[in-house]
Parts: C-alpha cells; structure tokens; sequence
C-alpha cells in the first residue's frame, strides 16, 4: 500500500465513513419496526434510503481502497470507474426516497412536479450506460460527468428547497436539519464538480461533502428510530 499521507488520510478517511454509515444503517434496520404504524412508510424510505448509499460507497471507496493496496488507481482504473458507476446508481436512488419523504410527510400530491423530479433521476440513470462515461478511467471526461452530476444536484437542491419551504412553514426543526445536511453536501460537492479537473485540490472539498451526508445521517437516525418521525 502507498506510503503518501494524503493516500493514508483518504483511507483512514473512507474507512471510519464506511463503519459509521454501516453502523448507523444496521440500527436503523433493527429499529424500523418500532417506529409507530402510521410513520413507518417513511422510516421505511429512509433505511432504504441509507442502505442504498451505504451500498454505493462501500463499493466506490472500498475498490479505492483495494486500488491503492495493488498497486494505485491507475493500475485498477476499472475497478474504481466500477465503484464510481455503483455510488453514482445509488445514490440517484436514494434522493428519489428523499423526495417520496417530503411527499409523504406534508401531505403532497403525487403531481405534475413530482413526477418531474423522478423523471430527473431516471434521466440521470440513463446517462450512466452511454460508452462516453469511459468508467475504465479513473477521471472521468469532463463533459459526461457534468452531464450525469446536473440532473443529480436539480434531484438534491430541488428536495432540499421544497423539504425547507415546508418544514419552515410547518415549524417542524427536524425536516429543517435534513434539507440544511443536503445543502450544505451540495455548497461542498458543487465546486469538484465544475472545478477538480482543473484544481484537483478542489476534490479536497469531497470530505466536508461527506461529513454533511454523516450528519445528514445521524440527524435522520437520532430524529427518526425509534422515536416518532414527526416532531410537534
């Protein structure tokens, strides 16, 4: 295994993620059945929710992890373009949850707006299978990951507003601390997606993105499991 610091941090890193957002996924499993019968269809999108990301990034950060052991990325470019693509799926599946959520929690409609959002993620779905995404290398071309990475921040900011606007209205703390994880994942995300191939430092900014998914995930898991889902 590499003996540069930043490869040692990013392992470190990505192994203390992986067990706590493990951690965090097998309690909220053990725990969904407790959740009162009236709420436990969004508990219920939300272990899934979490389980899919969990899923996502162990194969994404993990096959990293198994790059640097034989020999570095490039080396194994399509096991990380692999573990890339799997996060990338799971990840559009786990905001189109989110947005079932905010449906199910203050009682909206599935409309035309609703629609138009799941339409958004399965665009995003359908951008992954073009040869264009070359997943056999590890940076991925430019435009084609601007392509897939659109339509996921319209999935993401879109939940996070409406989440916000309604949970606002409502005085309701706990849907307020969800869609400020969300924001706050997309003030950090939003510059490596525009700006890593230029300043590779930028993609420094993937561990606040990150850390704001664990609080993201901790807030649902504290908030949620096995306490009631809706705070009054």
């Amino acid at each position: 295994m590499a003996d540069d610091p930043m490869i040692v941090m990013e392992i470190g890193f990505n192994i203390f993620y992986l067990t706590f957002i493990w951690i965090l996924v097998v309690l909220m499993g053990k725990q969904v059945g407790k959740v009162e019968v009236v709420n436990h269809p969004i508990a219920r999108r939300f272990f899934w929710g979490f389980l899919l990301l969990a899923s996502g990034d162990s194969g994404h950060l993990g096959f990293r992890i198994i790059a640097y052991a034989y020999g570095g990325l490039e080396v194994n470019a399509l096991l990380v373009g692999i573990g890339a693509l799997s996060t990338g799926i799971t990840i559009t599946f786990l905001y189109m949850l989110i947005w079932d959520v905010w449906r199910l929690r203050f009682g909206k409609t599935k409309n035309f707006l609703y629609y138009s959002l799941l339409a958004v993620g399965i665009l995003r779905l359908i951008l992954f299978f073009p040869a264009e995404n070359q997943w056999g290398n590890v940076v991925p071309p430019f435009e084609w990951s601007l392509y897939r990475n659109i339509p996921l921040m319209v999935q993401g900011l879109v939940a996070a507003i409406f989440i916000l606007i309604d949970a606002r209205r409502q005085q309701d703390s706990l849907y307020k601390k969800v869609s400020f994880c969300i924001l706050c994942s997309y003030i950090f995300y939003t510059p490596v997606i525009f700006l890593v191939q230029v300043f590779p430092l930028t993609g420094m900014l993937m561990i606040p993105k990150t850390l704001a998914y664990m609080a993201l995930a901790y807030v649902v898991y504290k908030g949620f499991f096995p306490h009631k889902i809706v705070e009054r």
